[in-house]
């Protein structure tokens, strides 16, 4: 046991180290990135092609890396929005790495890249302890999933800098308590902004993209209570 959480430390360093590189050198070329975790069928690839239309069409210059096991399914409905999209294959690793995400950009990032929205694998586990350079942490679950959520992945919503609430047309249908929900989440994480959208109605995109281009303008983010996750260096 001791040797696994040996290796196990040692892996989660190296990665950080990768991450902080590449962190700064997306930093001097003035890209904000924004990596998105969320459980499979959240409805996060529906909201990015929106958001992702929603800057274009304000001259933002916006684009997608999408993680998936398989097929390139997500990179074509990303791809409608009409920014540059690319799509990461893991071949069956249950999450991004920093150095994945590295060599993925290399020669394809386009000259001029203000937003880069990285899409990660869908799962509330294994990502949140990989750092992958992001500016911003978001983790998105739709009512769907139940309010609970945050307690049953609390490494997950504990080390986020923003907290998005998908499909919220469902709400009443599902019988979500979202007054429950935002209690459970300022459980594992006092202090974290909530947004509520709807792709389905057009909403909440508008506010998502406000709050990633503030911090794209120098808005400090907020400060997860996980600080001893990996994203501790983009919350410094």
């Amino acid at each position: 046991m001791c040797r696994s959480v040996n290796v196990e430390q040692a892996v989660l360093a190296k990665n950080d180290s990768l991450a902080a590189a590449l962190r700064a050198d997306l930093a001097r070329q003035q890209v904000t990135v924004v990596n998105l975790l969320s459980s499979p069928g959240s409805g996060k690839t529906e909201l990015l092609t929106e958001v992702l239309r929603l800057a274009l069409a304000r001259g933002i210059a916006a684009a997608a890396l999408t993680a998936d096991l398989a097929t390139e399914n997500d990179a074509r409905r990303l791809a409608r929005s009409g920014a540059p999209v690319k799509q990461l294959l893991t071949g069956g690793l249950c999450h991004l790495e920093a150095r994945q995400v590295s060599g993925h950009l290399a020669g394809w990032l386009p000259a001029g890249t203000e937003l880069l929205f990285v899409e990660n694998v869908g799962n509330l586990v294994c990502p949140a302890a990989y750092d992958i350079g992001e500016t911003l942490r978001v983790v998105l679950m739709a009512v769907t999933e139940g309010e609970d959520k945050p307690l049953k992945y609390p490494a997950a919503f504990g080390s986020a800098q923003l907290v998005v609430v998908t499909k919220t047309d469902l709400a009443r249908a599902a019988g979500f308590d979202e007054s429950v929900f935002a209690s459970n989440v300022e459980r594992v994480n006092p202090g974290v902004g909530l947004v509520r959208t709807s792709a389905r109605r057009g909403q909440g995109a508008d506010v998502l993209l406000e709050r990633v281009l503030a911090v794209r303008d120098g808005r400090p983010v907020h400060r997860p209570v996980l600080t001893g996750t990996p994203h501790r260096s983009a919350a410094t």
